[in-house]
């Protein structure tokens, strides 16, 4: 698909968002598995839970502005999901991985968030009220996300493994 129009980047923004979402719903299980802090068991259990509802918002917003809903990769996403593979090989201390899972998690937020603080905005100009709004709900629930997780990492305890 070219992106030609503000339409098409609107339209090629949603299915990379779907895709987003999509891959997450996985990456989110194996986050939750692998750290052992409550909090951030709980911050990854929750934002799979809210995942899963901006799979179905995405999924009102391709009715509302009349396109089949459709994944388009985004390599930003998958370098993540690589970079968190390629780490969890190396066999890391779990300190150190519940470290990196939670910066993965944080960098996938902020890619998120400018995602879609852009498609509700296109939306928005386009027109496409409805859209809008439920783009504006996927943005706030992915920075109270965003939240939670930086506060997970301030609270995890690092000062055992500090020499």
């Amino acid at each position: 698909m070219s992106t030609e129009s503000l339409d098409d980047l609107f339209e090629t923004g949603l299915k990379e968002m779907y895709y987003t979402e999509k891959q997450l719903l996985d990456a989110l299980d194996d986050l939750e598995s692998e750290v052992s802090d409550e909090k951030a068991q709980s911050a990854f259990r929750e934002h799979r839970q809210e995942t899963e509802g901006h799979v179905e918002r995405l999924e009102e917003v391709f009715d509302k502005v009349g396109v089949s809903p459709e994944e388009k990769q985004l390599h930003a996403i998958d370098g993540l999901v690589e970079d968190h593979d390629e780490f969890v090989q190396n066999d890391p201390e779990q300190e150190a991985l519940e470290a990196f899972d939670l910066t993965a998690a944080q960098k996938s937020e902020h890619l998120e968030i400018a995602a879609y603080g852009n498609l509700a905005h296109l939306a928005d100009q386009l027109g496409h009220d409805e859209a809008g709004d439920l783009l504006h709900q996927n943005l706030e629930e992915e920075e109270e996300a965003l939240d939670e997780l930086v506060e997970a990492t301030e609270q995890m305890d690092v000062s055992s493994t500090a020499d």
